[in-house]
């Protein structure tokens, strides 16, 4: 059984939706529960279905040229993924993969093309996500290609704890587990670069951890490094 959370009627891309109309998309929705670092589709696979994840952390990834992977983006709950390439009908153009258990909604691709035109305010808060989801990677490559590491992994930190940071006492919580190697792949550098980063962003009293998350304790001073 679904927690309220999970619902997928609570899901932002049914928002515009009255219950009538939600009603009548709801048997064409399916649910699966994906363990972690279990691959829900790979780069080049047909694009056979459109996904939302309602519990759980999802990455986006690519390999290099020297077979190392590159985060593109880490997909939160009441996120899609996988739009892009189910609309204009072109192979997935990258792999999708569990980074925790998560349960995630998904809609066949001949289901969803019926479904969009049969329901135009889904089509539009597909474009308005997916517009986001573009300008974010637009944001991301740019950082990777122009700023310094120590810039990108604080615009990295402060974009998550936009979408996934809580507020506790001891600071703002990024909340899932990033390892060491998850945030070098997301900005494109070593390991190392990653490790000695974040050990001077603890010196200086900008981040700590606690039980495996990152927390934000200082924002305005991460923010001058991204800045």
């Amino acid at each position: 059984m679904l927690n309220a959370m999970k619902q997928p009627r609570n899901v932002s891309l049914f928002k515009d939706l009255s219950d009538a109309e939600y009603k009548e998309l709801e048997p064409y929705l399916a649910t699966s529960e994906i363990k972690k670092k279990e691959t829900i589709f790979s780069e080049g696979e047909p694009p056979e279905w459109f996904y939302v994840v309602l519990s759980g952390k999802v990455k986006i990834t690519k390999l290099s040229q020297d077979g190392k992977e590159i985060i593109l983006e880490v997909i939160s709950p009441t996120d899609i993924f996988g739009g892009v390439a189910v609309i204009k009908g072109f192979p997935y153009p990258a792999n999708a993969v569990a980074m925790e258990d998560s349960e995630i909604l998904k809609i066949s691709r001949k289901n969803l093309m019926r479904l969009v035109d049969r329901f135009p305010n889904l089509m539009y808060c597909m474009a308005m996500q997916l517009g986001d989801r573009m300008k974010s990677s637009y944001d991301s490559l740019k950082n990777i290609a122009l700023e310094r590491v120590e810039a990108r992994i604080a615009a990295l930190l402060l974009k998550l704890a936009g979408k996934i940071g809580k507020e506790t006492k001891e600071g703002l919580v990024i909340d899932m587990r990033l390892t060491k190697q998850d945030v070098a792949d997301m900005v494109g550098t070593t390991v190392e670069t990653s490790i000695r980063t974040f050990s001077k962003f603890k010196k200086q009293e900008l981040v700590s951890e606690v039980d495996g998350k990152i927390v934000i304790k200082d924002r305005d001073g991460l923010a001058s490094f991204s800045s």
